[in-house]
């Protein structure tokens, strides 16, 4: 009888303490462009574009993949290598799955670079569960994927099929969820991933020429209405010339919060 009461007693403590953890705040880290680290309220950790290494606004400090700490998770939005970036390594370092593009994975497992147990694969629309609470949908995004490998027998750079661009809807432990867009130009259905998504924050590229300028990114982030928006995948390079002012002063009066972030920042939320 004390042993079955001492049971209860223990299940009840774990239980109380996993409902604790999954109330913390998410904290989200930035490394420019669109690399993220995110620690969930269950503290699980999660890469996210992971251009880390020749990203030229990454703080010098956090450019050792080494101190990045235990990854268990990495989102890869497309194939460019401004998103692409370190994924692979990380991967390696922390057996940690890559979730891309489905072409991008495939591509990876045909070419001998990824195990398929590190590069499983999803399509738009599905959703994954890889830790209990938190929840990732592949949804739509209006760009290119292409994926540029240098051929180790030739040197010379090789382009490969890379999948179709891709946006992550997270939901956390605790029901927060973010909406990363990864690249993309405007597209009407924003409106519809905003009304069925209900995101909390968004996390929207503003550069131009590649994606959304600040005017079609303070557009889009209407369209989505979320509660808060980050502006991000700027400034590293020429053609990138959004600015995160540009897009404040488009976006006008409006109860969507802005967030402000430098590179190597972290920010609870």
């Amino acid at each position: 009888m004390l042993g079955r009461l001492f049971s209860f007693v223990i299940v009840g403590l774990l239980l109380a303490a996993g409902a604790a953890h999954a109330q913390g705040k998410p904290e989200l880290q930035w490394f420019a462009q669109s690399a993220f680290k995110l620690t969930t309220p269950g503290g699980k950790v999660i890469m996210i574009d992971p251009w880390i290494m020749n990203n030229p606004k990454t703080p010098p400090e956090l450019k050792d993949l080494d101190k990045l700490g235990k990854i268990d998770l990495i989102l890869v939005t497309h194939g460019h290598g401004d998103h692409f970036g370190d994924a692979m390594e990380i991967s390696k370092k922390n057996n940690a799955p890559i979730w891309a593009p489905a072409g991008l994975n495939q591509t990876l497992q045909t070419l001998g670079l990824m195990p398929a147990n590190l590069t499983p694969r999803m399509n738009k629309s599905g959703t994954i569960e890889p830790f209990p609470g938190v929840k990732i949908t592949q949804v739509h995004a209006e760009h290119s994927s292409e994926l540029l490998l240098k051929d180790p027998t030739t040197g010379k750079d090789t382009t490969y099929l890379g999948g179709e661009p891709v946006g992550y809807i997270i939901q956390l432990e605790n029901g927060f969820k973010i909406y990363h867009m990864g690249d993309t130009g405007l597209f009407g259905d924003m409106k519809m991933i905003g009304e069925y998504y209900k995101p909390d924050l968004l996390l929207i590229p503003i550069g131009g020429h590649f994606v959304m300028d600040p005017k079609d990114a303070a557009y889009a982030t209407k369209l989505i209405n979320p509660k808060m928006a980050f502006p991000m995948h700027y400034g590293t390079n020429p053609f990138l010339k959004g600015t995160p002012a540009e897009y404040k002063a488009a976006m006008g009066k409006t109860p969507i919060q802005i967030v402000d972030m430098n590179p190597g920042d972290k920010k609870t939320f």
